[in-house]
């Protein structure tokens, strides 16, 4: 939730806060909006494609830290968001230096210009190091963002903290959702048809269907199955997404009744959560999450080591190469976090679905995970 005025950081009243629902209260200057934000307090670690990190729909509901120490240095420009119109959807945002001038042949203005366009509330200045390092040690937490009219004494200020829901039970894929269809063409010749289930994808994702010759047609999160098989697609893909999977029983129900019908699917982040619950697995909510640009993982078919770029709370329950029963055949636990052995994949032993906790289309990020679209592509050219 935010409340904003509309003014930027340079207005006279400079003072801003960041208050934790430990108690914990960072103070610093105002950065973008001016007002109040409340949201779940999380840091990611790129250094680099903050603007890609801010239209994230993942983040939704989030406060996120920025562990690299100056952001904004490129401005922002038109052509790296990752939501449709460049919507930033973070619900605040905590940095240390933030640069007051843009230096980039694409920029079309400031960061800070343009977190004031959208009204969204940040904080500069505070020690990014020393929250990120209380956060590592009590785990992701409710917090505000307070500045202008918006600030009040410390026990008013916490209160309006914990009062607010937790990202724990928080049902917000239909918030980010499409609320229609719509379909992004193949580049070239069309090979395939893909129903690409909107759970907060990001725009980068269909940009690698339509470079592999796929034709996408992204649907709201509140598709039924019957809408999905009136497409007749090869394939059904499942996107990423924000909140606790745990309340996503309608679209855990549709991807059931994909995988009943033998549709091949493939599916990322909150995806690999939602197939993860239709095969009878149980998710839980992390100490602080994966959130940046360089975490390990491991495919166990093959042993190798993917650089990833993760974003995410919540993750599935399972063990490194574990195999389990499911009313769809034998499924297996496929990739593992190299740092935490937190589950990053999940496959059917027939290959018919398959699903990854990363981000293989990298928007910011490495490519090593991008062969995965390659993978679908073979498995939707093996039905054919």
């Amino acid at each position: 939730m935010t409340k904003t005025n509309g003014q930027g950081s340079g207005s006279a009243g400079t003072t801003a806060v960041l208050v934790l629902e430990d108690g914990r209260i960072f103070t610093g200057t105002r950065f973008g909006a001016v007002g109040q934000t409340l949201g779940e307090a999380v840091f990611s670690t790129g250094m680099s494609g903050y603007q890609e990190t801010l239209t994230d729909p993942s983040y939704h509901g989030q406060i996120v830290v920025a562990t690299a120490p100056q952001i904004g240095n490129t401005g922002w420009n038109t052509e790296d968001g990752e939501s449709r119109g460049d919507k930033i959807w973070v619900a605040g945002y905590a940095v240390r230096d933030p640069s007051p001038r843009a230096s980039n042949w694409r920029a079309s203005g400031t960061l800070d210009d343009e977190l004031v366009r959208q009204g969204i509330v940040g904080i500069a200045g505070i020690d990014t190091r020393a929250v990120v390092r209380h956060l590592r040690t009590r785990g992701s937490m409710k917090a505000g963002v307070f500045s202008g009219d918006a600030l009040a004494d410390a026990d008013v200020l916490l209160d309006r903290v914990r009062s607010q829901p937790s990202m724990l039970g928080a049902d917000l894929a239909g918030e980010v959702s499409t609320d229609a269809s719509y379909i992004v063409e193949p580049e070239g010749g069309h090979r395939f048809t893909v129903a690409a289930i909107d759970l907060g994808i990001k725009t980068n994702t269909p940009r690698n269907f339509a470079r592999r010759g796929i034709r996408s047609h992204v649907l709201p999160s509140s598709i039924s199955f019957e809408a999905i098989a009136d497409l007749k697609p090869d394939g059904v893909f499942l996107s990423n997404g924000p909140g606790d999977p745990a309340t996503a029983d309608h679209i855990v129900g549709v991807t059931r009744e994909v995988l009943d019908a033998g549709i091949p699917l493939f599916g990322i982040c909150f995806g690999n959560q939602i197939l993860g619950r239709a095969l009878g697995r149980a998710t839980y909510k992390m100490v602080f999450g994966h959130r940046g640009i360089n975490v390990p993982v491991i495919d166990h078919r093959t042993g190798r080591v993917a650089i990833t770029a993760q974003n995410h709370g919540f993750a599935l329950e399972g063990e490194a190469g574990e195999t389990f029963e499911t009313p769809f055949g034998p499924a297996e636990v496929s990739h593992t976090c190299a740092n935490d052995g937190v589950v990053e994949g999940i496959r059917l032993a027939n290959g018919r679905a398959f699903s990854v906790q990363y981000h293989p289309e990298a928007a910011a990020g490495p490519h090593d995970a991008n062969y995965l679209f390659d993978q679908f592509i073979d498995l939707l050219s093996g039905e054919k």
